[in-house]
């Protein structure tokens, strides 16, 4: 099993300790106190931790001062600030020197709950080594020997110790956001903040905010000034994904961006001066789009200084082997699982399928094959059944159907005495499986994110045998 994430709470009022430890020990992270800014500075620095929470007013060293020296010794590491409404301005001035975000007292904890979640994921990325071509189950790790992928692995060397943007183009699931990376960890930036912004998940209204900040009533919504995300990434990286979805009034304002090296905050007149460097990706054809005016050209050869092209895993099938048996290996690591064997059928159907959702589906299909199995060696069946599962409905649509379709046929001769019970049990066992799984078998967050209680997420846990180590 992963190690709990750290968090250092940097608190002098022992209600709010004793209610915050309870309910992140609850969510399944290590809390460690400090009742003033000079003891919590001291531990932060001394002791590795995930996330720092801190109060703004604090006796010794002040939050302001806490955020600014931890920023100085350790700029990768997420600081978020609990204030009081009246310090708001000064809670922004934090953000910009260096913390992750700020939350205004009263706040509600599930609140509390979905920044934490965030920022510690947040440092996870910037702090998890991607091994490159060499596998290590405790990591991240871009595989494969394939001659395709050896280019991807020099690509990444020659650009990484360079200034310029880069470029990287793949169909989706094929490994992006990992050479991005890749190329923020060799690069000088190393030490200094990786920002990631999925411009298709942000609404278009948000994502102009998202990027650049803004001020107060610069629009409906807007009660407060925000720092945006190149702000936060000053003299480090930001990876812009899936930058193709971008639409034009933004991308105008990207490149601007780009050429003055400095933004200015949504409703906010002053000029800030930005030193970032740019990765961006997409799964479009930008050249297509580019036809279609869709995507600024003189946007795209802004971007477009040094392009990695990433193949589909149909196109490096001879890497699919080692993938599956890396995913295998991590998950049961991961599930606290023996590791177990994969029979050559097993292997050799892989290898023979399309992957649509390329090497995303391939992970997804090894994780829920290991849930299948349930720590015995998974053979051809349990990864057929797998894949089959992993499909969306777009890739796949027979594959509910076929599934239902062989029970309704077992049914009417009278091999099963109730398919509705037994399409259920299967949903169920899918649903809780993979709940527990994606929760690092945390079950208060998994039963909290399907809605049930803790007694029932524990008595569907036992009654699938869903989790071993339970």
């Amino acid at each position: 099993m992963k190690a709990r994430p750290k968090i250092l709470l940097v608190e002098d009022d022992r209600q709010i300790v004793t209610a915050l430890t309870r309910v992140l020990s609850d969510e399944g992270y290590d809390v460690t106190h400090a009742q003033d800014g000079t003891k919590g500075l001291s531990l932060a620095t001394a002791e590795p931790c995930d996330l720092v929470i801190t109060d703004f007013k604090l006796p010794g060293v002040t939050g302001m001062e806490l955020v600014q020296n931890l920023h100085d010794a350790r700029p990768r590491l997420p600081v978020i600030l609990m204030t009081a409404h009246g310090t708001t301005d000064t809670a922004i001035e934090a953000t910009k020197l260096g913390a992750y975000d700020y939350l205004l007292k009263p706040f509600e904890m599930p609140d509390l709950l979905a920044l934490v979640e965030k920022a510690v994921t947040h440092n996870r990325v910037m702090l998890e080594p991607i091994d490159i071509s060499e596998v290590s189950p405790g990591h991240s790790a871009i595989v494969g020997k394939s001659r395709a992928m050896q280019e991807i692995y020099k690509e990444i060397g020659r650009v990484a110790g360079k200034p310029t943007t880069v470029l990287i183009r793949g169909e989706t699931g094929t490994g992006k956001e990992l050479v991005a990376r890749a190329i923020y960890q060799h690069s000088d930036r190393a030490n200094k903040p990786f920002i990631t912004v999925n411009c298709a998940a942000i609404p278009e209204t948000l994502l102009e905010s998202e990027l650049f900040g803004h001020e107060k009533g610069a629009f409906t919504g807007a009660d407060i000034r925000r720092i945006g995300r190149f702000e936060q990434a000053h003299q480090g990286t930001i990876f812009l994904d899936e930058i193709g979805d971008m639409s034009m009034n933004t991308q105008a304002k990207l490149l601007r961006v780009l050429q003055e090296k400095s933004i200015q905050r949504v409703g906010g007149r002053e000029v800030i001066p930005t030193d970032v460097r740019v990765i961006t990706a997409t799964h479009r054809d930008l050249d297509r789009a580019i036809s279609a005016k869709e995507f600024r050209e003189d946007l795209y050869y802004r971007l477009n200084v040094v392009a990695i092209n990433i193949p589909p895993l149909r196109q490096r099938s001879d890497d699919i082997p080692d993938l599956a048996r890396y995913f295998l290996m991590r998950y049961a690591i991961e599930f606290n699982l023996e590791i177990p064997a994969i029979h050559p059928d097993a292997i050799q159907f892989l290898t023979e399928q399309m992957w649509p959702g390329n090497v995303r589906e391939l992970e997804n299909a090894i994780r829920k094959a290991l849930a299948l199995a349930r720590g015995y060696g998974i053979g051809l069946e349990e990864v057929r059944q797998a894949v089959n599962l992993s499909r969306k409905p777009a890739e796949d649509a027979s594959a509910l159907s076929g599934f239902i379709a062989e029970l309704i046929t077992a049914a009417s001769r009278g091999e099963i005495r109730n398919a509705h019970a037994a399409v259920i049990e299967e949903a169920e066992r899918e649903l809780f499986s993979q709940a527990i799984m994606l929760a690092q078998g945390n079950q208060a967050k998994a039963a909290r994110w399907l809605g049930v209680s803790r007694a029932t997420m524990r008595e569907k846990l036992i009654q699938f045998e869903a989790h071993p180590s339970l």
